[in-house]
């Protein structure tokens, strides 16, 4: 498809989604609305397992499973081997962090917008292994600052750990000028990718990232319980992970095994079946339309939320960044973010909300307590847009 789509592709894009008959849907950085497509995959393998079991249900599945890291793969511009499918963005980060041999006295180097669940697995490791956390300043734009980033590099430092999107500002972080950084140094990078992936185009090679996990349910508009992980085969052999199944690795001997080849030895062998074909078919989605179209949609929607939002009193828009995303926060004077968020609910609008639970640093730097979150995504419309802030406006 072109670089920009068109009024009847973006009708069309609607029509293939019934939810959008159904709500304004601004939640697409928590969870996005299914395509009818994504859905009936789903819906139709798990009609299979009931019809002929579940086992028997995954062995006829098998070309879509193999397909799976083929669209993973084009998506990312990456091998299909060095994909895995992990049941969620979090676990898929916590395989790959978990598997560096991080040992005491060892830096690890992040960013002070870096989501809880990743910090708190900083924490741990410094507990548990006596590791260092290196918090790198943001510049004035609010995102890494990649001159700070290279005084903050030592002889100890090991690892550049960074989201690329993160849950709350709007900003998109500098991710491939840090992995230029990370390539000068030796140091292994880790992109979480959960927000960026299905929204702009992450291209790993350009980016340099040696390890990236992702989710299906966000901007890729696939099914809750589904993510994946790129492992570089460029480093696979010094990685550990942190623990193995009979499909992760094969018990060859009494006191033997081996580990799978590429990434799949960061897998487990039970896993959502239908959720996985229904991955696919997203990515198959997205890919069909273009990613580049998909990111000039998102943007100008974006821009228009944030302009119209601006304009309305009491009102302020708190997103970051020199390039800015999909996801828009903002605060209302006389109304919290919490009641906001159940308010336009009632009214069958999502949206959702950051705290400073998820995002300590950058909210503390910021003196926020929780903003609202907005994310649209390019199958919505102006028109929601303009009725999106008359609802917040209180009209």
């Amino acid at each position: 498809m072109p670089s920009t789509l068109t009024h009847a592709q973006v009708l069309a894009f609607r029509q293939e989604t019934p939810g959008c008959q159904q709500v304004l849907h601004f939640n697409n950085a928590g969870a996005s609305l299914m395509p009818e497509a994504v859905h009936e995959a789903v819906t139709e393998h798990l009609a299979l397992e009931s019809r002929i079991g579940a086992y028997e249900a995954e062995e006829q599945a098998q070309p879509a499973l193999a397909h799976f890291y083929e669209a993973l793969a084009q998506l990312l511009n990456v091998c299909p081997d060095e994909v895995a499918y992990v049941e969620n963005a979090t676990r898929a980060w916590d395989m790959a962090f978990y598997s560096v041999p991080l040992r005491e006295g060892d830096r690890i180097l992040t960013h002070e917008s870096e989501y809880a669940s990743n910090y708190l697995a900083y924490l741990q490791l410094a507990q548990r292994r006596g590791i260092e956390i290196d918090v790198v300043p943001s510049d004035a734009s609010g995102q890494m600052d990649v001159s700070a980033l290279r005084k903050c590099i030592t002889a100890k430092s090991r690892m550049v750990a960074l989201t690329h999107v993160p849950t709350q500002g709007g900003l998109v972080n500098p991710a491939e000028a840090v992995g230029q950084v990370a390539r000068e140094h030796g140091l292994l990078y880790l992109l979480d990718a959960c927000q960026s992936v299905g929204q702009i185009p992450v291209d790993v090679q350009k980016i340099g990232c040696h390890l990236l996990s992702g989710t299906g349910r966000k901007f890729l508009r696939g099914p809750r319980g589904t993510g994946f992980l790129y492992v570089s085969s460029e480093i696979l052999d010094q990685l550990d992970p942190p623990f193995i199944d009979l499909h992760s690795a094969t018990w060859t001997g009494a006191d033997r095994f081996e580990y799978s080849p590429g990434a799949k030895r960061f897998e487990n062998w039970e896993s959502f079946v239908a959720g996985r074909v229904g991955l696919a078919r997203a990515v198959d989605y997205a890919l069909d339309i273009g990613l580049d179209a998909i990111e000039h949609r998102n943007r100008q929607l974006a821009e228009q939320l944030r302009a119209e939002l601006s304009r309305l009193s009491g009102v302020s828009v708190h997103d970051q960044g020199e390039r800015k995303c999909a996801i828009v926060t903002f605060h209302k004077d006389d109304e919290s973010a919490p009641q906001l968020a159940k308010r336009l609910q009632q009214a069958s609008v999502n949206i959702s909300t950051s705290s400073v639970f998820s995002a300590q640093l950058d909210f503390a730097r910021r003196g926020l307590d929780n903003l609202a979150r907005s994310s649209v995504h390019y199958f919505n419309t102006e028109d929601e847009i303009e009725r999106f802030c008359e609802l917040v406006r209180g009209s």
